[in-house]
């Protein structure tokens, strides 16, 4: 019986594979098709497949085990163990053709974190933790950047697929886009979370997620060093409404400014569309 983390690793590395399988397969025979969950909250044949392929392994190797899945696969069960699963974090890019999507798995015990897992197909990068063991890329140990201002910084976020009108994101997103080296919109919470981690991003929020979303992402970013909040600085749970991350270093500073955009204080305001 593999552990936890060996588990996640090879149904993770397995619901890879076939994703990579539908990818290739989408982009030899053009467009690959999908339906709609709400108006703009895309599904596809490859997420029902990998989160298929994901929920019978965790139930042939954990029968006991509560599994969270998106696609509404997963079993409720009287255990303190509950697993988080997105069998495919960035539908929209996938369905377009757009390389930037993972697959992600966490486990909880008792309602802490204690294993998480994002593997990125396209680029065979396998990102993986374990509470109190650090985190890894590929086998290496991995670190949070050592960025120490916002002005020095490059930072990602993301936009919600439903009720877009209602997001006040735009205003954070211009504001800390003036301020620094950028601000990116990749598409998928698990990688966004993994580059901070790994230190190629210095700060990610986004409001709205699912705990599947950022389960894994989550762990891999305080196991790497860095900080985890919601974006007014309280405990951050799966119950929370939004998350931030940062190397630590930076979680002050981006704080204050969201407190500031939060009460109408931008020091630069946007421009009109003319």
């Amino acid at each position: 019986m593999p552990s936890h983390l060996e588990a996640a690793i090879e149904i993770s590395l397995a619901a890879g594979n076939l994703l990579r399988y539908h990818f290739e397969r989408r982009s030899l025979e053009g467009q690959s098709g999908y339906d709609l969950k709400t108006e703009f909250n895309l599904v596809t044949e490859a997420d029902r497949a990998s989160e298929k392929l994901v929920v019978e392994r965790l139930r042939e190797y954990f029968p006991s085990h509560s599994i969270q899945a998106e696609e509404g696969g997963g079993q409720e069960c009287a255990s303190e163990y509950r697993w988080y699963v997105d069998p495919l974090d960035g539908t929209t890019n996938f369905a377009h053709g757009y390389p930037i999507w993972s697959v992600t798995m966490a486990l909880e015990k008792a309602g802490e974190l204690i294993v998480g897992v994002v593997f990125d197909p396209t680029r065979n990068e396998l990102f993986a933790c374990e509470k109190g063991a650090g985190a890894f890329l590929n086998g290496r140990r991995i670190h949070v950047s050592r960025v120490d201002s916002l002005a020095k910084s490059l930072t990602c976020t993301g936009f919600p697929n439903d009720n877009r009108s209602n997001s006040a994101n735009i205003h954070y997103f211009y504001q800390l886009t003036v301020e620094s080296h950028g601000v990116r919109r990749a598409g998928s919470a698990a990688l966004d979370l993994a580059s901070t981690a790994c230190g190629r991003l210095d700060a990610f929020w986004e409001g709205g997620l699912s705990p599947w979303d950022l389960a894994a992402g989550k762990l891999l970013v305080t196991e790497a060093g860095g900080a985890c909040t919601d974006t007014l600085g309280r405990p951050h749970s799966m119950k929370s409404v939004d998350i931030l991350t940062d190397n630590g270093l930076l979680h002050e500073e981006i704080l204050t400014r969201f407190a500031e955009i939060k009460r109408g204080e931008v020091l630069q305001t946007m421009p009109g569309p003319g």
